[in-house]
């Protein structure tokens, strides 16, 4: 092959996939302005920067996702409509919240919600989450995401997650996680509980059997001490967040 088809050939593959998220950067930028999202949603959008999120995870509008843990769906209101029209959108595991408040309501119609005998529950004097889950029931998913939820479950309930995202995914398939960084190897104290340290998510993740394959830092913030609880008025709303893909193997 000459050089210059090869340069025409990477122009054009390169037009291509830049127009695949062109599509859902239009649909997201549509959503993000919907009248549905309140007033402290569309705040946090400087600092979630959700556009550039998605596009770092490789979102596109035709595949088949999966929302764990969704809460109060603040991604919710922006994946469902962009995958509204040609893809398929999950939620599952802790869905009560969006289930009851948003998925009633119009344009929402479409989001499956799976996983719903999955039980999460916090033992008596524990300050993290177990999770028992027979799995999604979901095959083939393109994306798995969930967002500030990891540090929400012990060891074993981490595992139960990870666990459930490798067998929802298609080989190939992307596993996509922001959280909020702790201190490598900081012991748990009254600050951290919503802290989780990055490298030991990477170890329990590839230990599922994923493979790591990139990390941003979109959500790094320099002035983010680590020290305090994420809640607290110094560090909320800014708070130094590892980004972080995973694949499945593909085989």
């Amino acid at each position: 092959m000459s050089r210059a088809i090869l340069v025409l050939l990477l122009a054009f593959c390169g037009s291509v996939f830049a127009g695949d998220f062109s599509a859902v950067e239009t649909k997201l930028k549509a959503a993000m302005a919907s009248d549905i999202r309140t007033e402290s949603e569309v705040e946090r959008d400087r600092n979630r920067k959700p556009v550039e999120t998605l596009e770092f995870f490789g979102l596109r509008d035709n595949m088949k996702v999966v929302e764990l843990l969704p809460g109060g769906g603040w991604y919710t209101k922006l994946l469902a409509p962009v995958m509204a029209e040609n893809g398929e959108f999950y939620v599952a595991l802790g869905t009560g919240r969006v289930k009851e408040r948003l998925l009633g309501q119009e344009g929402f119609g479409h989001v499956k919600v799976v996983a719903e005998d999955a039980n999460i529950y916090r033992p008596e004097g524990s300050r993290f989450y177990v999770l028992e889950s027979a799995g999604l029931g979901v095959e083939d998913a393109d994306i798995v995401f969930t967002f500030r939820n990891y540090h929400n479950f012990a060891a074993a309930g981490r595992a139960a997650m990870n666990q459930a995202a490798f067998d929802a995914l298609k080989p190939g398939g992307t596993y996509a996680l922001v959280d909020h960084t702790r201190r490598h190897m900081e012991k748990d104290n009254g600050e951290n509980r919503r802290r989780m340290d990055p490298v030991l998510a990477i170890r329990e993740i590839e230990a599922a059997g994923f493979e790591f394959v990139d990390f941003s830092d979109l959500h790094y913030r320099a002035d983010d001490e680590l020290r305090y609880e994420v809640g607290r008025k110094t560090v909320t709303g800014n708070t130094d967040r590892w980004t972080l893909k995973f694949r499945k193997p593909l085989d």
